[in-house]
């Protein structure tokens, strides 16, 4: 499972009549917009069978995200790990669970997850940024006017790439990994030199 939280999906408006939509050409947007404000999609994917799940948020707080995993949890009654990977950000641990639930719940939704976090600067290890990039080009491309549109499109967009079972066939393979990242591993520990390849 891969979650994450993107932030930027911009709810904006046209502050100049846009230009007349002209029959065999591409569509132009005035660059004078209006920032109407922004929102925070939390959305997690299981790669091998498509399975989503995604919330459109006005903000990006603890309580966000210990909502979406509550959520989540509900999705997977009946496992006893959920994994997931995430970036750094600060919200994205299990204190979230126990500044916005009573002790008990928190406890019992913390002993359900399991936090993998990508290092640093390197979001495209997380999976989940393949289908914010989808959606970017398919819905978050151009300028909506109202965070209701906005949310209404994104979450018909994730319901429909769910119902086509669209998955993830990821090829970064440990061994990769091992040969890209070498020289951090070998900065970690002399004796992982031996995956670097010559």
């Amino acid at each position: 499972m891969f979650s994450d939280a993107a932030g930027g999906g911009y709810a904006i408006g046209d502050k100049v009549e846009p230009f007349a939509l002209q029959c065999g050409q591409v569509r132009k947007e005035h660059y004078a917009y209006e920032k109407l404000g922004a929102c925070a999609l939390l959305a997690a994917i299981e790669p091998l069978t498509g399975q989503r799940l995604a919330q459109v948020h006005t903000r990006r707080t603890k309580r966000e995200f210990a909502h979406f995993c509550q959520a989540l949890a509900a999705t997977y009654p009946a496992a006893h790990k959920l994994r997931l990977v995430l970036d750094n950000l600060n919200t994205h641990n299990a204190s979230a669970f126990y500044e916005v639930l009573p002790a008990a719940e928190a406890f019992a939704l913390a002993q359900r997850f399991e936090f993998h976090y990508t290092p640093k600067s390197a979001s495209w290890l997380n999976m989940i940024e393949l289908e914010f990039s989808a959606l970017s080009r398919l819905c978050l491309n151009r300028r909506i006017p109202t965070m209701v549109k906005l949310e209404t499109e994104i979450l018909a967009l994730v319901k429909e790439r769910q119902q086509k079972h669209i998955k993830i066939h990821w090829q970064f393979s440990i061994q990769t990994a091992r040969a890209k990242l070498n020289a951090h591993y070998c900065q970690v520990h002399p004796a992982n030199s031996k995956y670097q390849i010559t």
